[in-house]
């Protein structure tokens, strides 16, 4: 404690201890990542959650087939994951071995017998091509290149480096697919979006994830799933949910209105005029509800808390590097729209760090 007689001093002095922490946290932030890493490579949320019940370390162990000598190493990283509250730690006696762990609700969403579990999210993410992309990052800077900073390191795009590699490109689909099941918390306060439509096109819709929990809200649309040939190749149709292979930038499936989730963050701003451009083409003259829905991320500074704020922009520079594509304030979502000769737009928040738009020619 410093002890002085002029309170301006200790003031400056407590700010510069606040300040150094501050810059210490996020020089170690990753730590925390690789942690999350980790447990989920393990699997243990999955071994907590089979298990039943709270479960002491020594049996986590166990059930995780580590060595008696690591769990020490178990201790520590448990230890950091429960302050970041991925998982919930009961002390039940003096001994450390007699602590147990449980689960959160953060923690749930890496059970891989979750339909949203977002365990593949984490293994796409930390990718060792996408790691090592970010100690390239002055390339940003000071390289003038149109290339994205993932294709300028490794000399492919992110998916011409996805398609190339099954196992993950599905893993990719799942990690879609995960984070699409939280529409259905978001189908009922937004029902009004699809009433009064007859058919809808899910543009960059994967496997149908989307498109499948609509058509549950409401059998009698039309939904078709349109994505690159090789995502949607041997996908099973049934009688109102199709898939049809294609290219976005020649021409989207006719219907009454088109759906774009998470698909522009991935474009910079002419192309995606380009992709709303061929959605007008596709609803135009289909009928009174003709629509574009647009399901993305809507950056808000001004109304948004601190930690959703850095989550959005966090997701920005990801856009960035891997596809020189961006997260959007209002007024740039606004600017695409009209300059792709749509007449008028509404903003809805939606569910989690996501915005409604619809988009009327």
């Amino acid at each position: 404690m410093v002890f002085s007689d002029n309170g301006s001093a200790d003031t400056e002095r407590s700010e510069m201890y606040k300040a150094q922490m501050h810059v210490n946290k996020y020089v170690l932030n990753f730590v925390s990542c690789m942690a999350l890493k980790y447990a989920t490579e393990l699997g243990t949320a999955h071994a907590i959650h089979n298990h039943g019940k709270p479960i002491t370390l020594s049996d986590l162990a166990s059930l995780l087939n580590l060595h008696p000598s690591r769990i020490g190493v178990l201790r520590r990283f448990m230890r950091l994951l429960t302050h970041n509250q991925f998982f919930r730690k009961t002390e039940n006696g003096e001994e450390e071995e007699e602590a147990t762990y449980d689960l959160t609700l953060a923690s749930k969403f890496l059970v891989r017998s979750n339909s949203f579990c977002l365990a593949p999210l984490v293994e796409v993410a930390f990718a060792p091509s996408v790691g090592n992309m970010w100690n390239s990052s002055k390339k940003l800077f000071t390289e003038d290149t149109e290339l994205p900073l993932f294709e300028s390191v490794t000399g492919e795009s992110y998916w011409e480096f996805m398609n190339s590699d099954f196992e993950l490109l599905n893993v990719f689909q799942k990690a879609m697919a995960a984070d699409s099941e939280i529409i259905k918390l978001g189908l009922q306060e937004c029902r009004h979006v699809f009433e009064g439509l007859g058919s809808l096109v899910d543009v960059g819709g994967g496997t149908g994830a989307v498109s499948k929990q609509i058509h549950e809200a409401f059998p009698h649309l039309k939904c078709t799933v349109f994505d690159q040939p090789q995502v949607v190749a041997n996908l099973t149709t049934t009688q109102n949910l199709s898939f049809v292979g294609g290219d976005v930038f020649h021409s989207i499936p006719a219907a009454d209105a088109v759906l774009l989730k998470w698909v522009l963050h991935d474009w910079n701003d002419e192309l995606s005029i380009k992709i709303l451009k061929k959605c007008r083409e596709a609803i135009c003259g289909k009928g009174k509800e003709e629509k574009v829905i647009i399901i993305d991320t809507v950056i808000d500074e001004a109304g948004d808390d601190r930690e959703l704020t850095e989550l959005k922009l966090e997701y920005d520079l990801v856009m960035l590097s891997l596809f020189n594509g961006k997260e959007r304030e209002k007024k740039e979502w606004e600017k695409l729209i009209y300059q792709a000769g749509f007449t008028k737009c509404k903003f809805s928040p939606l569910f989690g760090f996501k915005s409604l738009i619809e988009v009327y020619p």
